[in-house]
């Protein structure tokens, strides 16, 4: 049997993870500044998460939802105080697409609506309803294609103050820094609006911290540095730094009913000791201030790389999820990157090259990168 040929493949194959370094199977050693699309959170192969997924599987790996699972529990109670939320309810389940499909879905249940507002170039998922809110009608089958979705611009209120005037929309769903979309950043007077035009026409409003939440901001969520607090709040990625696994926060306006969501995977034993370890590690090695700290020093670097390099046209982002724009393809430099320098990178478009480094990433390393990159233009 063959694989079914959806990815373009770099020639290269990974076979060892440390830190925010990984290796190759001949031995070559790379720089991580992509954390598989920002999934790895807290490392690869750190110590505390290798005993903690070891010593799970060892007393048990699955049981379904039928049963209580302290571990959940216990999660809830840490994140809660991770994340500042309090009072809010915790689902869990597998995938980020996964989150924003039960988040919508949840959201169509309380207020009957159908019709969804997403930002133009949003990716909220592949699946069903999530892939119809993603801004790539390369992605949408015609089975998806069914017309819940209005897609707006970013951070201009005025366009989404008309549709939700409309008074039929269900829920608008909205990433605080736009990964896929390039790293476009949501303003404060852009979130603050929204926020409370969704209250003022009984739209739910969800943010989407996918890819920038879980510290990668420099807060908790990327939300938190706009003032404002959304109706529910989906992560994956780095929740669980490579175990699959997803989950909604809901608030406590929104009331459970038996069966109305349901998984047969999510909040597994062997994810929740994931999530726990990965908490343990943002907490006792304080990653989420230095997301904030080494971003904003690779920012610096990078804007002072921009000076001397014509190429660059902008440098943008907040914590460790940074765009750096180029005036020309990022096929090349990328390629250079990765097959001269040996560091992976994300990108965008056509031209924007995004890193999504793990959050324990060093000075030393953005210093490192700044030069590999200078050497490849």
């Amino acid at each position: 049997m063959n694989l079914y040929d959806v990815y373009p493949l770099f020639d290269v194959n990974i076979v060892k993870g440390e830190g925010c370094k990984v290796w190759d199977e001949k031995g070559q050693e790379y720089m991580d500044l992509y954390g598989g699309h920002a999934v790895i959170s807290i490392g690869h192969c750190h110590p505390h998460y290798v005993e903690m997924l070891s010593g799970q599987l060892k007393t048990l790996g699955f049981y379904s939802n039928s049963v209580i699972n302290t571990l959940q529990q216990e999660l809830a109670v840490r994140l809660r105080k991770a994340s500042g939320y309090d009072d809010y309810q915790l689902f869990l389940i597998n995938s980020g697409a996964e989150a924003n499909e039960n988040a919508l879905k949840l959201a169509s249940f309380t207020n009957g609506r159908t019709r969804v507002l997403a930002a133009e170039k949003a990716f909220h998922g592949r699946t069903s309803l999530a892939v119809e809110a993603t801004h790539n009608p390369k992605i949408i089958a015609p089975i998806n294609a069914n017309g819940h979705v209005t897609y707006l611009p970013l951070n201009d209120l005025a366009a989404w103050e008309t549709e939700l005037a409309k008074g039929d929309v269900c829920a608008v769903i909205l990433e605080c820094i736009q990964g896929v979309g390039g790293i476009r950043m949501v303003s404060s007077e852009f979130a603050q609006g929204l926020s409370a035009l969704c209250k003022q026409y009984c739209a739910v409003l969800i943010c989407d911290e996918i890819q920038c939440g879980y510290g990668r901001s420099g807060k908790f969520f990327a939300h938190q540095w706009l003032g404002i607090r959304p109706d529910m709040i989906t992560c994956a990625k780095g929740i669980g730094n490579g175990f699959p696994m997803g989950a909604v926060l809901i608030s406590p306006d929104f009331a459970p009913v038996y069966g109305q969501l349901g998984t047969t995977f999510g909040g597994n034993h062997l994810a929740c000791a994931a999530a726990l370890a990965v908490l343990d590690v943002l907490e006792q090695e304080k990653l989420v201030e230095n997301a904030r700290l080494v971003g904003d020093y690779l920012m610096e670097r990078l804007k002072e790389l921009q000076q001397e390099q014509p190429h660059i046209v902008d440098v943008r982002g907040r914590g460790l999820m940074i765009g750096v724009e180029l005036d020309i393809p990022y096929k090349e430099v990328r390629n250079r990157l990765l097959f001269q320098e040996h560091c992976f990178t994300g990108c965008s478009g056509t031209n924007v090259i995004r890193l999504l480094p793990p959050l324990c990433v060093t000075k030393e390393h953005a210093d490192a990168f700044v030069e590999k990159l200078r050497r490849c233009f």
